[in-house]
């Protein structure tokens, strides 16, 4: 099971990259939080912090990944391409 599909780049998702070291991912529906954090720190080398997830009306089930201090969100959108 691949755990992170795809990050997601929205007004919204920026804004939150920016004022809240958060970033926004889509994941698998049958990941728990401990999946997504876990795959994260592995894949980024970074330290999470919290992970909330909400499912929306298209079925899609996104994760807000909210990094520690000393690991910038905007360092892994840059290295995604998101920035």
């Amino acid at each position: 099971m691949d755990v992170i599909k795809y990050p997601l780049s929205t007004e919204k998702s920026i804004r939150l990259l920016e004022a809240e070291n958060k970033m926004l991912f889509v994941v698998d529906r049958k990941a728990k939080r401990s999946d997504v954090k876990k795959a994260i720190e592995e894949v980024f080398k970074a330290k999470v912090l919290k992970v909330n997830i909400f499912n929306n009306n298209k079925g899609e089930k996104r994760a807000y990944v909210t990094f520690s201090p000393e690991t910038p969100a905007i360092d892994i959108a840059t290295q995604l391409g998101l920035m």
